[in-house]
């Protein structure tokens, strides 16, 4: 058996914080963000550098601040995926509408013409209807 050497694990609140309650149609992502946040508060950990600074980088690996840290990244980047998604998901509703605007537009302004007259020009062989 080899010793175990010290990291940060996830945090166990042993009772000393309050975890928050999980609303009944949480999506993933929220209830990412709550656990992320019942993590912070376990850890006990009021302020912490940022992910990769050199600050973070000197800290030493058992402390919990550079958990946290990777905590709010990880956190930070899956909530700007998601801002991505939603910004491309309004675009695309709003190419959609304009482009069914469009299409009413067109609709009403059309009308249906007589079918042209072909005069045969003097000199040229007979016109060929298909």
């Amino acid at each position: 058996m080899t010793a175990r050497t010290a990291r940060t694990r996830l945090a166990n609140t042993a009772g000393r914080v309050r975890l928050h309650s999980v609303p009944p149609n949480a999506a993933a992502g929220e209830v990412t963000h709550l656990r992320a946040c019942a993590q912070v508060e376990a850890l006990r950990v009021d302020d912490w550098p940022t992910y990769g600074s050199p600050q973070w980088l000197q800290l030493p690996s058992d402390d919990p601040r550079v958990y946290v840290a990777t905590l709010e990244a990880a956190e930070l980047h899956r909530q700007h995926v998601v801002r991505i998604y939603a910004d491309a998901h309004t675009q695309a509703l709003n190419v959609l509408q304009t482009a069914a605007e469009v299409r009413a537009a067109r609709t009403g302004t059309m009308r249906t013409r007589p079918p042209h007259k072909l005069t045969p020009t003097p000199g040229w062989p007979p016109i060929a209807v298909p």
